[in-house]
């Protein structure tokens, strides 16, 4: 039977240190250098999942979501990305004004907003 040990899921950038500052700087989440310039190591609020960062020279950007940050509020949350300087993407037309997909009043799933980091990759905030 298969029984691994551990795992962690992993995704590319074009520029590692980019991302890096991306995600530590801007996002405030905990990052790990693995090899300088290469690759570091994400660290998932709420546990101690870690996603592996890495860089690609023909990096495409990922047509899905590579990382999900779930929040308490996601207008509260859209509020302090845009301070940030961050907006929502907005995809097929069905999220509201805000960029936000409603799936918890029609009891379709989170309420959800997609972001993309630096290297064009998906990242969303949802509320349960």
């Amino acid at each position: 039977m298969f029984r691994p040990q551990s795992g962690y899921s992993g995704f590319s950038v074009d520029d590692v240190s980019t991302a890096m500052s991306f995600y530590r700087d801007v996002l405030g989440l905990e990052t790990e250098v693995v090899v300088e310039g290469q690759m570091f190591r994400l660290r998932l609020p709420g546990g101690a999942a870690w996603v592996l960062v890495y860089g690609k020279p023909d990096h495409v950007p990922a047509s899905f979501t590579v990382v999900n940050f779930v929040v308490d509020d996601v207008d509260v949350a859209l509020d302090d990305l845009a301070d940030l300087g961050l907006e929502p993407e907005r995809f097929g037309g069905h999220s509201d004004a805000r960029g936000v997909l409603r799936g918890r009043s029609v009891d379709r799933g989170p309420d959800i907003a997609w972001f993309t980091d630096p290297a064009g990759n998906v990242f969303s905030v949802q509320q349960p």
